[in-house]
């Protein structure tokens, strides 16, 4: 399954936003009442939710990886809970980087293998159980903040500050998931990721609501020198001009962009035409990693582009460099004090 958000949720209300508003009131009703009431399973071990407002991609990934780092120089076993959205199985399975591919398993889930032990699972409260039984002793949790039917310790909502919450509108008018005023009232705290200013107001009704708030940014991983080099740069993600904005800022020129649908698998054709065109046209190819393990695993004109491309590898950089072991902490006294509260429940 590909997720493609319209273009217009990104920009200024429109007539379509407007035309879509009483579906959005009514999704809007069924959301906000689902994340109020829903009965969530627990386990025993401390849950970080790593979400975000909207639909699409606002930086969860690296977020999650940021912080299962920090956990693992505490000296924890970090394991990550993800859906394995854009994958084929639909059992509990732990993802094995050296044997699942993408097709599989999800594209995600494949990146964040290559750091910890990870879990997909349909059903979140099996997945954090495999994980207790795994030997975990921290779940980071990809998404499901709206949805996941269990117990989260520490929620933190991700957003960008160049996107910021779109038009504002609740799905299908719009990207954002759930009224936002409910999914403030859930969260933990905030990480605003990049220099713009569309995120703002959410910083603001987060202060005012007590909702402690980070910053952060994407950095390039390394010393990957572009400058002067034409590129073909193509980006199968939720937000593709992020990653070309990256892609500029090294100093390379983007000759040729393709953008696909997030999560997308690229046909043989697809794969062709890139490659035929950087041969033609001399340019490096370049993608991000997400795009690049889609492509791992294959033979034919999939592993021909993987040979041939650069990945262009970012990290997340908390302008607090304690702040990931500071919110890793507090999961950890937050479920302290959610396992006393139901232990007493029993009594």
């Amino acid at each position: 399954m590909i997720s493609e958000a319209p273009p217009f949720w990104w920009r200024k209300a429109d007539w379509r936003a407007w035309i879509l508003a009483p579906l959005s009131f009514l999704y809007g009703r069924v959301a906000g009442y689902r994340m109020a009431h829903a009965r969530r399973a627990s386990v025993s071990i401390p849950v970080i939710c790593v979400g975000n407002f909207t639909v699409g991609g606002a930086g969860k990934t690296p977020t999650a990886l940021t912080i299962a780092r920090a956990a693992k120089a505490k000296g924890l076993k970090p394991g990550f809970l993800s859906r394995g959205y854009g994958g084929s199985l639909d059992v509990t399975t732990v993802v094995d980087p050296h044997h699942h591919r993408a097709v599989a398993v999800g594209d995600e889930p494949l990146l964040l293998a290559q750091e910890a032990l990870t879990v997909i699972s349909r059903r979140r409260i099996e997945g954090a159980r495999r994980l207790v039984a795994e030997g975990a002793d921290l779940i980071i949790m990809d998404d499901g903040f709206q949805s996941a039917r269990l117990a989260i310790d520490y929620a933190l909502l991700v957003i960008d500050a160049t996107r910021g919450l779109g038009n504002g509108h609740i799905v299908p008018a719009g990207p954002v998931r759930a009224p936002i005023r409910q999914q403030l009232r859930s969260a933990t705290a905030l990480l605003k990721v990049g220099g713009g200013h569309a995120a703002d107001r959410i910083v603001r009704m987060a202060a005012r609501a007590a909702k402690p708030y980070f910053t952060a940014s994407l950095k390039v991983r390394g010393a990957d020198r572009l400058a002067g080099v034409r590129v073909l740069a193509f980006a199968g993600i939720a937000d593709p001009a992020k990653f070309f904005r990256t892609v500029e800022s090294r100093g390379a020129e983007i000759t040729v962009a393709k953008t696909f649908g997030d999560h997308e698998h690229l046909t043989e054709e697809e794969i062709g035409d890139i490659l035929t065109t950087a041969e033609r046209q001399d340019l490096l190819i370049v993608t991000t990693a997400k795009d690049f393990v889609r492509l791992s695993g294959h033979h034919g004109k999939s592993e021909e582009l993987a040979q041939k491309c650069r990945v262009i590898e970012v990290d997340m950089v908390f302008d607090d460099h304690l702040a990931p072991g500071l919110i890793i902490d507090r999961a950890i006294v937050a479920c302290r004090e959610r396992r006393l509260r139901e232990m007493k429940a029993k009594k």
